[in-house]
């Protein structure tokens, strides 16, 4: 991973950039002794369990096993490769990088996203000059003036207009040299299927262009202009392009997110630009599909709380409850902004101004609970007993959901007011339901206790305390010996090899050995950037930020040894248990009596 540029130049930006200040740009650090917390980036949570080592330079969350050093964190913060996070990182601390190049095949892979992207930079260019400076334009413009875009808007969104002529992108392209087969793959061409010559994607539309967290066009979003099918269309997904990891408006929106520590999710690009036009400079939109989780984690990188404000008819309401699950099990506090039954946020917009927009929308929203609340409420006549008993059901279902006392008390005090209800008898039939749906989720997962532990065994079985067998704890602690000091690896590998009993263990020991060899210093980030397997990365990471003594005297070495050594033993040991316990169910003595011999045999050979 780090053949491509020189080892010294990787080492210089590491020393020369503090972890903690790098990390501190995207998630707020709190010092905790030696350590720096906080909620992590890469999954949802509402305790901190990421932690950062300065010492060490690295880090590690011990919910979901991220870990790494400064470099592996800007790679899957920014979802870039190696080389160019060391470029990012290089950028901020004044070090040139000399331009070695990738592999052929990364090289190969990274020079045809950049040619899309370049592909897609001039398309934007061009729509949006088609649109502010010529006549083809001037219906599109008039339109959207008469929407209330200022130009100003359109030049902040970048805004433009795609012919309805079928080939003047391409032969735009044609002529700047791209390779259109590139462009094909990009998204900004496609395949007539009578004559599988190459079209524009986009004709006689309102462009949206839509790009990623570095502000880089990779899709576009278009409108039809009049009549015509579909009403709104997206780029396809592409290698520079996915729609369920991207956000609309997120490149502009960012620094506002992270100065407020809150994000608006719309539903789509004119309301992101109709709120931004109404000093909500905060918003965002998820590309008119359902919330995914990749999005929802991107949203969780950048702010702890978010406002949902979605049309407000029943698809509305019912895709923002979707959405709010997403959201909440990422960590995030989600309220929901309340609109008029049948408007969008632009609707609102145009009919009372952009004011009340801010003041009785977006600062009005309400917690999920209480949106939920008027939810189940807007369908039943709660004048009817039938109806009344099943609302107050179902809220109770929900106040069950709840994870802070607080709120559960909060609600049901709400609940017993509303309806002239006893306190205690809400409680009671609160904790029935929740009893009930404890039931039923443990007789779930006894039912599918092993594929589910099987499946999930990994990175969501990390817990703060580990409880490990000693062999397990012993061959950690030889590992985070050996990346901290070159004599302790070449103790270890004289003494024990490669017989460690984890697979894990096997291959971190192997890449120690390898990368001793060649003569590197004993420093767990450098080791770290020699490793490829994401996997491994989290494995050393974690093991690295292990709380040792500067120097492992000759007892602990012997020590880690013979447990590690001694584990296999004590396996066959209880095998042998197994086999006793068939001979006696068998009745046979003899057997048994001859296989308990042996076990004493054995662990008289391990006591010495």
């Amino acid at each position: 991973m780090a053949g491509f540029i020189p080892e010294e130049t990787i080492n210089e930006i590491q020393k020369s950039l503090d972890i903690v200040d790098i990390i501190s740009e995207h998630i707020q650090l709190k010092k905790q002794g030696k350590h720096y917390s906080g909620l992590c980036p890469f999954h949802g949570e509402k305790t901190p369990s990421f932690s950062v080592s300065p010492e060490k330079q690295l880090y590690h969350c011990f919910g979901c096993g991220a870990g790494g050093n400064a470099i592996t964190f800007v790679m899957e913060m920014e979802n870039i490769v190696f080389v160019d996070a060391i470029t990012k990182l290089a950028n901020k601390s004044g070090i040139s990088v000399p331009d070695v190049g990738y592999s052929n095949s990364e090289q190969e892979s990274g020079e045809k996203d950049k040619v899309k992207r370049e592909g897609h930079e001039l398309a934007a260019k061009f729509y949006h000059h088609v649109l502010m400076n010529t006549e083809q334009g001037k219906q599109a413009y008039d339109y959207l003036v008469e929407r209330g875009f200022t130009t100003e808007t359109i030049e902040r969104f970048q805004l433009g207009y795609s012919p309805d002529q079928p080939e003047v992108l391409k032969e735009l392209l044609e002529n700047r040299g791209f390779d259109l087969q590139e462009m094909e793959a990009g998204g900004l061409l496609y395949r007539q299927e009578s004559s599988w010559d190459l079209k524009d994607r986009f004709r006689h539309r309102i462009m949206f262009p839509i790009r990623d967290v570095q502000g880089r066009t990779v899709g576009f979003g278009g409108r039809m202009l009049g009549e015509g099918e579909p009403k709104y269309l997206n780029s396809s997904d592409s290698p520079i392009f996915h729609k369920n990891e991207t956000l609309y408006g997120i490149d502009l929106a960012r620094p506002e997110i992270r100065k407020q520590n809150t994000a608006v999710l719309f539903e789509g690009y004119v309301d992101v630009i109709s709120a931004n036009k109404a000093g909500v400079n905060n918003g965002i939109a998820s590309l008119g599909t359902s919330l995914s989780d990749r999005q929802a984690q991107l949203i969780r990188r950048n702010t702890e709380r978010i406002i949902i404000c979605y049309d407000g008819d029943n698809a509305g309401q019912g895709a923002a409850q979707k959405s709010a699950e997403i959201l909440e099990r990422q960590g995030l506090t989600v309220q929901v902004a309340l609109l008029p039954s049948g408007m969008d946020p632009d609707d609102y917009i145009q009919s009372y101004g952009t004011e009340r927009f801010r003041r009785e929308v977006i600062e009005a929203s309400v917690p999920i609970m209480s949106f939920k609340m008027q939810v189940l409420k807007k369908d039943k006549n709660l004048q009817d007993e039938g109806e009344r008993l099943q609302y107050i059901e179902d809220v109770l279902k929900e106040i069950t959901h709840l994870s802070k006392a607080v709120e559960r008390d909060f609600y049901l005090r709400q609940l017993a007011d509303d309806f002239s209800l006893s306190l205690d008898a809400l409680k009671q039939e609160q904790y029935r339901l929740y009893k009930e749906e404890s039931r039923n989720t443990t007789d779930k997962k006894r039912e599918n206790g092993f594929n589910d532990r099987k499946r999930r065994w990994g990175t969501d079985q990390y817990t703060k305390a580990k409880l490990l067998p000693a062999f397990q704890n012993a061959e950690r602690y030889l590992l985070a010996h050996m990346m901290h000091d070159s004599q302790a690896c070449m103790e270890v590998q004289e003494r024990l090899g490669g017989d460690f009993n984890i697979e894990a263990h096997i291959a971190i020991a192997a890449h120690l050995y390898a990368y001793y060899s060649e003569g590197n210093p004993a420093d767990a980030g450098t080791f770290i950037n020699h490793l490829q397997d994401p996997d491994l990365i989290k494995e050393a990471s974690e093991i690295a930020l292990l709380d040792i003594t500067e120097h492992m005297s000759e007892n602990e070495l012997v020590d880690y040894i013979d447990k590690v050594k001694n584990y296999p033993k004590w396996v066959e040991i209880e095998q042998i248990k197994q086999k006793i316990k068939e001979a006696e169910k068998n009745q046979d003595v003899f057997l048994a009596a001859k296989l308990g011999n042996e076990i004493i045999d054995m662990k008289k050979a391990l006591k010495k």
